[in-house]
């Protein structure tokens, strides 16, 4: 694969990782090599509910000092103000986060205000934090966002109804402990929407216009992984092994993005998040086929080893038309899954489009998009993907 010839890059990986089945058993252990000693444990309902966020608990032990348990999908700018000031008052100096993506990044965001003060709004937009943040252990129970390793957070906020985005080198977490036997109970379509979101990020990582070889890298094996291993998730819930396979799969996707950036899909998809309350990896496995098309007559080099990261018979496929190929293979894939293929099907009224396109023009991840693109470029995308 071709990079320009005045290629630059920085590469960073600080997260700690610990992989591993019952893994979560060394949270203690981690909280101790962080020279910590008052855990604050951040989850939701539906983990509690499930005996995972009691296993932490057990593992943490007199760690322990609380646990707040409200977050919900797209995770409020309110909920982080609270469950920091709750943490506060505990003395906590290390957070526990137990979840998905929602679950993390409100825990990246209660690490920024116990160590800042405030509230959460007021450190909305990019590397504007000058020290590091409250230490987080990141123990996730899906394999999808690859938050783990991030310098990326989204909060909702409510009132307004949009997302605000953090990028910050200060909130990648300290460690991220990946124990596939925390995701057995991901129900089929989560575990399928999740893991088109790490997809997605490796994809985006190699099409960004600041890929770069050592992310490529991580991005092309994500996707290998992927693809052998996601559609027997979705069936077999209970395979151990290949449950393990995505979690890694979606931890390298997000070291690669962290790295080389999102892209269009992305961008779009936060839009839909906000708007329209879609999860975040349903609207991107979605998007995608449709946003690879839109960039498929600059970048088709590109598509050309996301193509072979596939494993599709190269025979016929070249620059010219490996974006194609590319977008009716990530079809084919979430077909197989059962995942919805249009935006009127997440509930997305076609009148919103407008407004979803202009909305889009002001996301970070248009930066990095390898297509120059305007608002009515977006629009078009999104009405192929209605």
């Amino acid at each position: 694969m071709a990079y320009d010839s005045d290629l630059s890059f920085v590469y960073r990986n600080p997260t700690k990782l610990v992989f591993g089945e019952n893994s979560i058993n060394e949270v203690g252990q981690e909280v101790d090599g962080l020279k910590c000693s008052k855990a604050f444990l951040v989850t939701d309902k539906g983990i509690v509910d499930a005996g995972l966020a009691e296993r932490v608990q057990k593992a943490l032990g007199s760690k322990l000092v609380g646990i707040y348990d409200k977050c919900v999908q797209d995770s409020d700018i309110h909920i982080v103000n609270e469950a920091a000031e709750i943490a506060r008052s505990k003395g906590t100096d290390v957070l526990v986060s137990v979840g998905g993506g929602s679950v993390i990044d409100t825990t990246k965001g209660m690490a920024i205000v116990l160590k800042e003060g405030g509230q959460i709004q007021d450190y909305t937009g990019y590397q504007g934090l000058s020290r590091p943040q409250t230490p987080h252990i990141v123990i996730p129970t899906t394999a999808g966002t690859g938050s783990e390793v991030t310098y990326f957070a989204v909060i909702k906020d409510q009132d307004n109804h949009r997302k605000l985005e953090f990028g910050e080198d200060n909130i990648i977490p300290n460690v991220g402990i990946l124990d596939p036997t925390m995701t057995l109970g991901l129900p089929p379509q989560l575990t399928a929407t999740t893991g088109m979101d790490a997809f997605c990020h490796a994809l985006e990582s190699i099409h960004a216009n600041q890929c770069q070889p050592v992310a490529d890298a991580m991005a092309i094996h994500a996707i290998q992984l992927i693809v052998k291993y996601l559609p027997t998730c979705v069936e077999n819930g209970k395979d151990i092994v290949a449950r393990g396979q995505a979690l890694i799969a979606s931890t390298l996707a997000g070291i690669a993005f962290c790295n080389a950036q999102i892209a269009i899909v992305h961008a779009m998809a936060h839009t839909l998040g906000g708007m329209f309350k879609v999860p975040h990896g349903l609207a991107n496995s979605i998007l995608m086929p449709h946003c690879v098309r839109f960039n498929a007559d600059v970048c088709g080099d590109r598509y050309a080893v996301v193509a072979r990261a596939m494993g599709l018979d190269m025979k016929g496929i070249n620059d010219e038309n490996a974006g194609e190929a590319v977008a009716n293979a990530i079809t084919a894939l979430t077909k197989k899954m059962g995942v919805p293929q249009r935006l009127r099907d997440a509930g997305v009224p076609e009148s919103g489009l407008a407004e979803a396109a202009e909305v889009t023009m002001g996301m970070g991840g248009m930066i990095y998009n390898p297509k120059i693109s305007d608002q009515e470029d977006v629009l078009g995308v999104f009405k192929q993907a209605w």
